[in-house]
């Protein structure tokens, strides 16, 4: 109701703004030229996202300078600080780069944007550029008529450089056809509650238009066409970069916890950066006049006096905070914090994942990682073990036996909420992430992560099952029955013990033998308890009604533990195509794991019957 009236109120204001003044059409039409351009620019390049932005990404944020030139190069190259910064934040949310490493890359993505004013300046409003944008879109729109992804992706950069091009042209011709009949200039206030009211203003519309591009557009724009003094001119610029803060802070909020505190450094970064400028502004003054004098720009070029201020302040901010990074980091760790959601609702996947195919899959490959964590808390209870003492080195043997009750568990209530409320949130949100038609390397890694949660989901209903007869034996007064309920509660124990511990270790120090040995010993122990179970009924240990449940039962654990293994798989491997070819060729298929299961029962039995 709130976005409905603002929006009739935003047509109202204007519908009259172009009444009263027909020249006010011209410089909105060229904002919203300029916008789409940039909306079009973004379409282009979320084509190539498909794994060399991502790549790139992860490579340059292992030093701090390297996030920083990311930062810059990235904005320079897409002329939008707004999306590269929401792209970072969704990246530290999926925790695939560092909270330094984010703070890097914003700092550099506020130097990109100062590339945006130098071109404006020195070549926007300098050249007929309209002339140029008309050949851009033409080319654009045949090269979206291709079914080629690339193809479609050159044609939106294409269109979105035209029509940033069109927007300047249009911006120009309208300040400087309103410059004739409506002089804003007349409304300059000097001196401080001039900086701080133009400062306010640069904010406010940077936070309208969601782009400090635009804003910055705008003020050129303004200031060639002699509507705004060059002293406001300098204040609007500094409240664009505060603009831009609180934009990004917005599209923080959807994120989780560490997408919420690189919000929080963008916004700490662009105050100090702006508060500095304000403080100085006397000074920075001083020194874009004397750097000018330097490098030959004109005493009264204004417009790049204003991009060369709009760097040096941009500059002393990244200058100031680099050597506090570190610093920053801890603070924000350790005081911003949010109440973390229940265990049963997701921790992921929040709409800025869906930025980028690889921000998306590491969400989904995280909340896949806690709806096992849900399920090895479900599972320890049904054993009727706590999830310490699992994992710790507690003697699982010892744990077991010492077992007086089987603890009551609802396992259906338990699996309603934890497992298969989050389960529904992770299959909604790959469907809404292959709606976005991403590459195939993408579908099929989100594939994997699918299967891997419903592997979780079925070991889960094996355990639903096995529980219930744990109930009723697991502390029967029959000798061989009660020893077979520990057993298989030691070899679950066990295996939920060994698959945490691989999941502590660094990436890339595990193999698919380690895996291997699991589905192995999984595939032994299946065997021997079936030859005990039917050892037993051969010499009447226990009645056939009870040897039956004891076998459905030892298929639940195998099967509980099967889907475990499979679900740890995908959770702990590289999705990279070498990585995982070198996986494959190094796993043992389903069937050499059978033969040489049965090749050490066989052993196991020629050595009883030699003793």
């Amino acid at each position: 109701m709130q976005r409905s009236l603002l929006l009739t109120a935003v047509f109202l204001v204007l519908g009259y703004g172009f009444w009263v003044s027909p020249d006010l059409k011209e410089i909105a039409a060229g904002i919203a030229l300029f916008l789409f351009g940039m909306m079009s620019l973004e379409s282009g390049f979320k084509a190539f996202t498909g794994g060399a932005l991502e790549i790139v990404l992860r490579r340059s944020t292992d030093r701090l300078w390297k996030s920083v030139a990311f930062g810059l190069g990235s904005t320079t190259l897409m002329q939008s600080s707004t999306l590269v910064s929401l792209i970072t934040i969704s990246f530290v949310s999926a925790e695939m780069i560092s909270l330094a490493a984010g703070i890097g890359i914003i700092m550099g993505a506020n130097l990109g944007t100062t590339t945006g004013a130098w071109l404006i300046a020195g070549l926007g409003l300098r050249v007929d550029i309209a002339a140029y944008a008309m050949p851009m879109l033409v080319f654009g729109v045949i090269l979206l008529l291709n079914r080629s992804r690339e193809l479609k992706g050159v044609g939106y950069l294409l269109l979105g450089i035209g029509f940033l091009f069109l927007g300047i042209a249009y911006m120009k011709e309208g300040f400087d056809a309103l410059q004739e009949g409506f002089d804003l200039s007349a409304y300059a206030v000097p001196g401080l509650a001039g900086l701080l009211l133009f400062t306010a203003i640069g904010m406010a519309v940077t936070v309208i238009m969601q782009s400090s591009h635009a804003t910055l557009l705008v003020i050129i724009a303004a200031l060639a066409a002699g509507q705004v003094t060059y002293d406001n001119a300098l204040a609007l610029a500094i409240g664009a970069n505060l603009g831009s803060a609180f934009t990004t802070a917005l599209g923080g909020l959807t994120a989780n916890l560490g997408g919420k505190r690189l919000a929080v450094a963008h916004v700490l970064f662009n105050v100090m950066t702006a508060a500095v400028a304000i403080a100085l502004i006397d000074q920075m003054v001083w020194a874009v006049d004397w750097i000018s004098d330097l490098i030959g720009i004109a005493e009264d070029d204004f417009l790049l006096k204003l991009a060369l201020f709009h760097t040096l302040f941009n500059l002393l901010g990244v200058m100031l905070l680099v050597p506090f990074v570190k610093q920053l980091e801890r603070a924000l760790i350790r005081y911003v914090h949010f109440v973390p959601p229940p265990a049963e609702q997701p921790r992921f996947l929040f709409p800025e994942a869906l930025k980028t195919p690889a921000t998306a899959v590491a969400a989904v490959r995280n909340e896949v990682a806690h709806l096992y964590d849900n399920a090895h808390v479900l599972i320890s209870h049904g054993l009727s073990l706590r999830r310490r003492v699992i994992d710790s080195d507690a003697s699982l043997s010892d744990a077991v036996r010492s077992t007086r009750r089987i603890m009551p568990l609802d396992v259906d209530d338990v699996y309603e909420k934890k497992i298969k409320s989050l389960y529904n949130a992770i299959v909604d949100f790959i469907g809404n992430v292959q709606d976005r038609e991403i590459p195939q390397q993408w579908t099929d890694r989100l594939y994997s992560l699918q299967q891997a949660s419903r592997d979780i989901v079925e070991a889960v209903k094996a355990m639903k099952h096995l529980h219930k007869n744990l109930s009723r034996f697991g502390v029967s007064p029959n000798p061989p029955v009660r020893e077979h309920y520990d057993a298989l509660r030691v070899q679950i124990a066990k295996l939920l013990r060994e698959i945490r511990e691989l999941r502590t270790e660094e990436p890339g120090a595990i193999t698919s033998l380690s895996l291997d040995s699991l589905k192995l010993s999984l595939e032994k122990t299946s065997r021997e308890r079936l030859d005990s179970i039917n050892r037993m009924v051969r010499e009447r240990r226990i009645p056939p009604h009870i040897a039956t449940s004891l076998m459905n039962d030892e298929a639940y654990a195998y099967r509980l533990g099967e889907k475990l293994v499979g679900a740890a798989h995908v959770l702990l491997f590289s999705d990279e195509p070498a990585d995982r070819i070198a996986e494959e060729l190094l796993a043992l298929d389903d069937r050499e794991i059978e033969r040489m299961a049965t090749g050490s029962e066989q052993s196991g039995k020629t050595a009883r019957e030699a003793r």
